[in-house]
């Protein structure tokens, strides 16, 4: 079974970043280190089965190269796709220096909306034969996932979520680490069993069986007041009250969200992530697997 895992909070914040460009509000000028919000997405940092150390992002927003020199990132083993909004996939072209080191492909995952955009955008990425220069680009290889139809990745069931932003169904994921016969594991390591919910507005009816028995909730909240395509704060405790989670971490959060005042003031096992925050807490974010 796997070891030694750990989730790494690369970003925490919306899709304009905290400090938001041009903003002088008490959030975007706070001298609080957890009030300053790269793009959320995470790294789960592990040694497989077999011994080796494996890292996978969930999300690639433009703040990627900039949350992989902050983690010390080394690698990439896969990536996986809520969605094709900019602040989850405009960091993609980073991943080459990943290429580069380990001298392999990296395996992305994602709806078959969400890769269609990636191969759109990135046609020189996924069409490198027709660039007029034979340049230095990811090397990757695409996988179409589909909700809940899970797929096994170095020692980890990653199940796809059906989840709603507004209108537009985006993906969420659970993971948990499997035994030795492929099964889901009696024992999980921590921060394992995982699911990561983001930009999130509403929870479908099918999905909330797949959210029992979590050691970790990663849930999305912008911000206090309503918001038509994600969580507010009392929509997300409510949320997280029901899935009843050993903790629960909100991410996605605005410049409206002030740290050391909402934090506080949440329920017994609830609380807000930030920019760096490692779980499990005990774990030295700086220590490759």
């Amino acid at each position: 079974m796997i070891d030694r895992a750990t989730l790494h909070f690369l970003g925490t914040g919306t899709s304009s970043g905290i400090p938001a460009i041009g903003c002088d509000c008490a959030v975007c000028v706070s001298d609080d280190p957890r009030d300053r919000r790269l793009r959320t997405a995470g790294a789960l940092r592990f040694v497989d089965p077999a011994g080796l150390p494996r890292t996978i992002l969930i999300d690639c927003g433009p703040d990627m190269r900039e949350q992989a020199l902050r983690a010390r990132l080394d690698r990439c083993d896969g990536i996986l796709f809520t969605h094709s909004h900019v602040d989850h996939v405009f960091g993609l072209d980073e991943v080459r220096r990943f290429n580069a080191v380990m001298r392999a492909p990296i395996d992305i995952f994602a709806d078959r909306s969400t890769m269609e955009d990636l191969q759109r955008v990135y046609r020189h990425i996924f069409e490198r034969a027709r660039n007029p220069n034979d340049s230095f680009v990811a090397t990757l290889v695409p996988r179409i996932i589909e909700p809940f139809a899970p797929f096994e990745l170095h020692g980890l069931q990653v199940l796809p979520l059906a989840l709603l932003h507004g209108n537009q169904p985006v993906l969420g994921f659970r993971i948990d680490a499997v035994d030795r016969a492929r099964r889901i594991a009696a024992e999980q390591p921590a921060p394992l069993p995982l699911a990561w919910c983001t930009d999130v507005s509403a929870i479908p009816p099918g999905t909330w069986r797949h959210l029992g028995g979590l050691r970790t909730l990663v849930l999305d909240m912008l911000r206090i007041r309503r918001h038509p395509t994600h969580l507010t704060l009392d929509e997300a405790i409510a949320v997280a009250g029901r899935i009843g989670a050993e903790e629960t971490w909100f991410v996605h959060m605005s410049h409206d969200v002030r740290h050391a005042e909402i934090d506080g003031d949440l329920p017994a096992g609830v609380r807000l992530a930030h920019d760096g925050l490692v779980l499990p807490a005990t774990a030295d974010p700086y220590t490759r697997p």
